[in-house]
């Protein structure tokens, strides 16, 4: 161990040239011009004005990132649990009952709904297309929902809808990216990492923010969904593996002791602490808190992720074959982990995109079997989280990127052989539950055939404000210094919806 703590000092040295540089540039110009060029790289993060509980990294007099942190005020949820259904539901046959839109199914569509309107698939005059499910009012709130969501009916009282959501984009990547990361475009950090950099995490031993995919395919917008973009890559989400090994190479290698494996992180992380007192870049925190969590999460994430110790009528109440990786079982995973400290946890399910292309993602056929596929199971992730009393300060967020067009989708002006609707922009249905939200309380009314927002419109910035505001952030002043200006969440925009509030 001694050679090889001897050999990355030797390693150390050959930096000298930059060290000199960096050492010319400490005054005058020179150092206007690094701090410019190490700023914009990110290097120099605004300073956490909020004050943290928490621990410094040895040697270096810098707080542990991950530590806890004290929010601006006290917010109603500690954690959050986002389940986002890539490609959209169809918020017509699941939440957005109009019975006045079946009297226009198979009719030519109104001009008035296609002049100026911009489409991704439709072209020509389209028909109108009638609601494929059956709607009945549900619970003591009365809240509309089809008998496409059986198991959901047992949980409405605990759900505020939000009927009337808009966004900019119809295709998914930029959509997706703008749900997550308050842009179309690439390179802004994701709300689960704006999330565990404002409060760090609560347990020691797990990534503050995991992510989990179902579907058999990433979002179309990739992993930059859970990046962390200009924020420090220690706030990046950690994707698990829901089959075999829940991280890849977190295992010591074969033959390698665990008090060896301990020796060799402390002799990396001696060199690293080295590296910042010379630099003071962010990353190199990171690079010392990813090794040693690494190190850690050995122990703690095959005992997170394991779910033979659960009760058999757990398993039953989810829906999930131990043996199996699915939708259920990362449900019933983002309880165990939330239970255990992770901030925030992301389940990402592809194969919602209702076209009519094939019976895969048909309204009556594909889109059905998805809605059989995860409503049990989202269903139980709300009674099992209020059966343990964390759903009180656990915000789960349900939702697509878009919604779906009261008209059915044609490709090129020709129709499709199956029913389906194409992406739309103007209106859809987002729900949240627990975490500081009304009980049974519906909020925003889209028009007769569920195409525009009349009432209460809620933007995509909007619902990030509000996750944040529950949580304790001001999003106007939750801010990072990147590229000579301060940056959020909402970018511009964005207001907190006050009457969903508990």
């Amino acid at each position: 161990m001694k050679k090889l703590l001897e050999e990355l000092q030797q390693a150390a040295l050959q930096r000298e040239t930059r060290r000199h540089f960096l050492h010319t540039c400490s005054t005058g110009i020179g150092a206007m011009a690094m701090s410019t060029v190490l700023g914009s790289c990110g290097f120099f993060g605004e300073s956490d004005k909020k004050g943290v509980v928490g621990t410094q990294v040895p040697g270096s007099g810098e707080r542990e990132p991950m530590d806890v942190r004290t929010a601006q005020f006290a917010g109603k949820a500690k954690r959050v649990i986002y389940i986002h259904m890539a490609g959209s539901p169809s918020q017509l046959e699941l939440f957005d009952y109009k019975p006045e839109l079946q009297k226009y199914d198979g009719k030519d569509c109104p001009q008035s709904l296609l002049e100026g309107k911009k489409f991704a698939f439709i072209r020509g005059v389209p028909k109108m297309l009638g609601p494929q499910a059956k709607f009945a009012q549900r619970g003591q709130s009365g809240a509309w929902i089809s008998d496409y969501l059986p198991h959901l009916h047992r949980v409405t009282d605990e759900i505020t809808f939000l009927k009337a959501m808009h966004t900019d984009q119809f295709n998914h990547a930029p959509a997706q990216l703008l749900m997550h990361t308050g842009s179309a475009r690439l390179g802004r950090p994701s709300i689960g990492s704006w999330v565990t950099y404002g409060l760090g995490s609560e347990n020691d031993n797990l990534p503050g923010y995991i992510v989990l995919a179902s579907g058999g395919k990433q979002p179309d917008a990739g992993k930059s969904v859970w990046g962390s973009g200009f924020l420090p890559s220690v706030y990046q989400g950690v994707q698990c593996r829901t089959d075999g090994e829940p991280v890849l190479y977190v295992s010591d290698p074969a033959g390698m002791p665990r008090d060896i494996r301990k020796g060799t992180i402390d002799a990396i992380s001696e060199i690293n602490r080295q590296q910042y007192d010379e630099v003071k870049d962010p990353e190199v925190l990171t690079r010392i808190a990813q090794y040693e969590l690494a190190f850690r999460m050995q122990m703690s994430v095959p005992d997170a992720m394991d779910i033979k110790g659960e009760p058999q009528y757990m398993l039953d109440m989810y829906g999930v074959d131990p043996n199996k990786g699915s939708f259920s079982r990362n449900c019933l995973l983002a309880r165990r982990l939330v239970e255990r400290g992770v901030r925030f946890v992301q389940l990402f399910d592809w194969g919602w995109d209702a076209h009519g292309t094939d019976t895969s993602t048909a309204l009556d056929l594909g889109f059905h079997d998805k809605c059989r596929q995860s409503d049990q199971a989202v269903a139980a992730l709300l009674t099992d989280l209020k059966q343990r009393g964390l759903l009180e300060d656990t915000l789960v967020v349900w939702g697509g990127e878009f919604g779906r067009t009261p008209m059915q989708e044609n490709r090129d002006g020709q129709s499709l052989p199956f029913k389906g609707r194409d992406h739309h922009l103007e209106a859809f249905t987002v729900w949240m539950a627990g975490g500081g939200v009304k009980r049974g309380f519906s909020f925003g009314e889209t028009d007769d055939i569920g195409y525009y927002g009349v009432k209460d419109k809620v933007h995509v910035h909007d619902l990030q404000a509000t996750i944040l505001h529950l949580l304790g952030f001001n999003h106007e002043k939750f801010t990072y210094q990147f590229q000579g200006r301060p940056f959020r969440l909402t970018d511009v925009a964005g207001k907190v919806i006050k009457p969903i509030l508990a």
